[in-house]
C-alpha cells in the first residue's frame, strides 16, 4: 500500500503546518520528556523531522545544544518561533532525511519522535544514520507507533510498512545497548493530530 502524502512530503508538511496553531501541540512528546532523567547534563543533541518544533525546544531548555531538521520550511519557520518565544537557541534547518548530512559521531543524543513517514527502505537509511551520528555512550530516544494503531486511527501513516514491531526495533539497533524498548497502550494527547487511545513504540539505547 503506498500513500500520495508522501510523493510530494515537502508540500504535504508545508500545507498541514499552515495553520496558526501547532499541529502537534507545544508540549514536548511525553515518552521523550518522561526520560530526562537519562539525558546528558550538557552538549549536543539532534531532532530528527522536528516539525514545529516541540520536542528540540525542550531539549534546549534542558541545557543541551540543540540541531533540529524539518522538511517542511514552514514547519521550520514556527519552530523558530516557538523557540525565540521560549527564549533559547535551536540551530533549524530545512532538510529532508536524506540530505541532512549526519555528521560522523558528533551528537550525544538523538531524539526520534514519530518519524514514522519513512518507508523500509528510508528506514534502513535513517536508523543507520541516526546510529553514526551519535557519539559513543550517546542516547536514543525513539517513540513510534505499532501495528496495532490501525485499528486505533488515532495518528501516523494508516500503513502497516511504516509501523514498527519489537523484533524490527531489535534488529535495527542490535549494536546499541537498550536500556528500554516498551510495546504498550496509552492516550496521547499532542495537538490535534495524536489524540486518544493509541499502540505505541518507546526506545531508549545507548551507543557502546
Amino acid at each position: 500500500m503506498t500513500d500520495t502524502r508522501f510523493a510530494d512530503a515537502a508540500a504535504t508538511w508545508n500545507t498541514r503546518f499552515q495553520g496558526a496553531d501547532y499541529l502537534f501541540g507545544t508540549q514536548p512528546n511525553v515518552y521523550l520528556q518522561s526520560h530526562a532523567a537519562h539525558l546528558p547534563a550538557n552538549g549536543t543533541a539532534l531532532c530528527v523531522a522536528d516539525g514545529e518544533g516541540r520536542n528540540s525546544v525542550w531539549l534546549a531548555r534542558q541545557g543541551l545544544q540543540v540541531d533540529a531538521f524539518d522538511i517542511s520550511e514552514v514547519g521550520v519557520a514556527k519552530a523558530r518561533t516557538l523557540a525565540h518565544e521560549a527564549g533559547v537557541q535551536v540551530n533549524y534547518t530545512v532538510a529532508d532525511c536524506d540530505r541532512w548530512p549526519w555528521p560522523h559521531e558528533h551528537y550525544d543524543m538523538v531524539a526520534a519522535i514519530f518519524i514514522q513517514f519513512a518507508d523500509p527502505a528510508m528506514r534502513t537509511r535513517l536508523f543507520a544514520n541516526m546510529v553514526r551520528t551519535l557519539k559513543p555512550g550517546g542516547l536514543l530516544i525513539l517513540q513510534g507507533y505499532t501495528p496495532k494503531q490501525l485499528e486505533y486511527k488515532t495518528g501516523g501513516p494508516p500503513i502497516l510498512a511504516h509501523l514498527y514491531t519489537e523484533e524490527m526495533l531489535r534488529q535495527a539497533f542490535a549494536d546499541l545497548e537498550l536500556i528500554e524498548l516498551r510495546m504498550y497502550e496509552d492516550d496521547l494527547a499532542e495537538g490535534d493530530h495524536h489524540r486518544g487511545r493509541s499502540a505505541l513504540a518507546g526506545l531508549v539505547a545507548r551507543k557502546r
